[in-house]
């Protein structure tokens, strides 16, 4: 899974914009920024080479060089096009998109985060148990934010053995209620 945010759209190459980074601090006095991973291969996405894009925006940042934080979670970028750490002031906390071409970012079993918020959880009975608000990283796993349905509010861990039927680009994921410790009684 990829983007935890909505992508923007990009008609221009047949892909879109998706969140690979949120921008939390700077590193340094030659522009170096600390950010947040939110891709699952950032070895890929943050290549020196790479553009990335600030969202919201057409500023588009190429990757001068990158590298995994050694002392916390992370990476360090640094742009082409940020000079100096007044110039990469402007960048906290922004999130920041590359664009990418479905057909080659995704195998066959995987999807966005995007596609997974909105997606109906129910049980295997079909009672709606909620409805995904959002997707965070706990560890090393996904967890889906349930809202809105019998069940209240709920975290959905994505594990393979607490759901049943996994489609959320036909919106729907089934879940076993009893494995995920909700009583619905």
């Amino acid at each position: 899974m990829t983007a935890s945010r909505s992508p923007s759209k990009s008609s221009e190459i047949g892909g879109e914009r998706l969140v690979v980074a949120l921008v939390r601090g700077l590193h340094g006095l030659d522009g170096t920024v600390r950010v947040e991973v939110l891709t699952d291969h950032p070895e890929e996405r943050f290549a020196p080479g790479s553009v990335l894009v600030v969202e919201g925006s057409d500023r588009a940042l190429t990757i001068a060089t990158a590298a995994p934080v050694q002392d916390g979670p992370g990476w360090r970028l640094r742009f082409r096009e940020v000079g100096h750490r007044n110039a990469a002031e402007s960048l906290r906390d922004a999130y920041l998109e590359q664009l990418v071409a479905r057909e080659d970012s995704l195998r066959e079993d995987e999807v966005y985060w995007h596609e997974v918020i909105g997606a109906v959880v129910s049980d295997p009975d079909g009672r709606e148990l909620g409805v995904v608000r959002d997707v965070y990283r706990a560890g090393g796993a996904e967890v889906y934010l349930v809202s809105g349905g019998v069940a209240g509010e709920f975290d959905l861990p994505a594990v393979g053995a607490l759901i049943r039927e996994f489609a959320p680009r036909e919106g729907r994921i089934v879940v076993d209620p009893e494995a995920i410790g909700l009583d619905l009684r």
